[in-house]
């Protein structure tokens, strides 16, 4: 492992010799994506999914692009920023990557971003959901989402469908602050009231006492940001607590009720409202095909992290497409900036002033169908922006 001196001398000195390198790299046969996510712990789903995701887009679109042959090369962060900044140094340094990729939480994706502006090399986030993050550096892209293009629009529906007071529980790091903050400014403004707020423990939370408190202010509602992953714990503790029962609903962003874990929360759910980008109920065919070729090759439903990491690859290959095969970092990124395409969770772009995604949010209730719990999407909210930098 490189402490950060030596990394820094050994990092300008690849920026140095990476110059001279650029005509043999062109000239490669191959493209290397470097894939940096949480494989273990507690984010674990999320990693699984964006990895699934990426070999099924590869299974139907093939392995080659531009004449170049895609080489994904996997590394487990655990969602550990240490982890992620050793691991993009490998990959960067010995692999010789030409992106890195993936980031499962703000943490990751921050602690990589000064590696991908030395390198000159595009950091495709496909999960984490910070504002700040493209803003780190001028070669981020993210093909996932922000917490404030879900948050501002479900505090500004709770106001309007007699949501009065409501407790918040957020876990306590950058996006559960921007949840947060985007949900106060919009429900707070519409005349609601935020009668209770909890901030959580990102690693391994016990949520059960910080529900009591909650039952105990009275609440409308809840909202809840937790990553994807904790959702399942969050609301198996919201039914031991006897939530549901006192009549307190939730709602917040989709991460809580991830198409990933939604099937094995149980009937508390049902009710649950939220605004996010995507559903594995979203009405298109190309949704309904890419579900279904999802569940033959793993066995389970995809979630919004799927769609995250199926977009994120894709982008990878339309920017290959418009360089022909030309791998210098500088041209990919602009490749991507304003890339748009109908993706499986709905029309897409990427915003070439912020390289952040620009998408549809929908308004979605947890409800059975055939059986199984879905977000069935009832409102939608067309080509938001990101409105953390719109109102800067």
């Amino acid at each position: 492992m490189f402490d950060r001196k030596q990394f820094s001398r050994v990092a300008a000195a690849a920026a140095i010799a990476g110059l001279a390198a650029v005509a043999p790299a062109k000239a490669a046969d191959s493209v290397k994506v470097g894939l940096i996510l949480p494989m273990t712990g507690g984010q674990a789903s999320t990693g699984k999914q964006i990895e699934n995701a990426i070999k099924l887009y590869m299974q139907q679109n093939g392995d080659t692009v531009a004449g170049k042959k895609v080489e994904i090369i996997v590394k487990d962060d655990a969602a550990i920023p240490d982890k992620t900044k050793t691991a993009a140094q490998e990959l960067i340094v010995n692999d010789k990557v030409n992106f890195i990729a993936g980031f499962g939480v703000t943490p990751a994706a921050l602690a990589a971003a000064p590696l991908a502006t030395q390198a000159k090399i595009p950091e495709v986030v496909m999960a984490a959901g910070t504002s700040i993050i493209t803003e780190r550096s001028p070669y981020i892209v993210r093909t996932s989402f922000t917490l404030a293009q879900s948050s501002t629009i479900i505090g500004d529906w709770a106001v309007k469908n007699g949501i009065k007071k409501v407790a918040t529980l957020t876990s306590d790091y950058a996006p559960g602050n921007d949840a947060l903050n985007f949900f106060k400014e919009h429900f707070t403004a519409g005349g609601g009231e935020v009668v209770e707020e909890v901030k959580t423990p990102l690693a391994n939370p016990d949520f059960a006492p910080f529900l009591q408190r909650m039952k105990d202010a009275k609440p409308d509602a809840i909202f809840v940001f937790v990553p994807a992953g904790q959702g399942g714990n969050f609301m198996k503790q919201y039914a031991e607590r006897g939530l549901d029962k006192a009549g307190i609903k939730v709602i917040g962003p989709g991460d809580v009720t991830d198409d990933d874990l939604l099937n094995n929360m149980g009937d508390a759910v049902l009710g649950t409202v939220t605004a996010h980008l995507y559903s594995a109920a979203h009405p298109s065919q190309m949704n309904k095909d890419f579900v279904a070729a999802y569940k033959k090759a793993f066995g389970n439903r995809p979630g919004f992290m799927a769609v995250s990491g199926y977009d994120g690859i894709h982008l990878i290959y339309e920017a290959l497409k418009k360089t022909g095969g030309d791998t210098d970092g500088t041209k990919l990124i602009e490749a991507m900036k304003g890339q748009k395409w109908e993706s499986p969770r709905g029309p897409i772009s990427i915003d070439p002033e912020t390289r952040d995604i620009v998408q549809n949010i929908y308004i979605r209730k947890v409800e059975k169908v055939d059986g199984e719990l879905y977000n069935v999407e009832f409102a939608t909210f067309e080509a938001v922006k990101d409105l953390g930098k719109t109102k800067k």
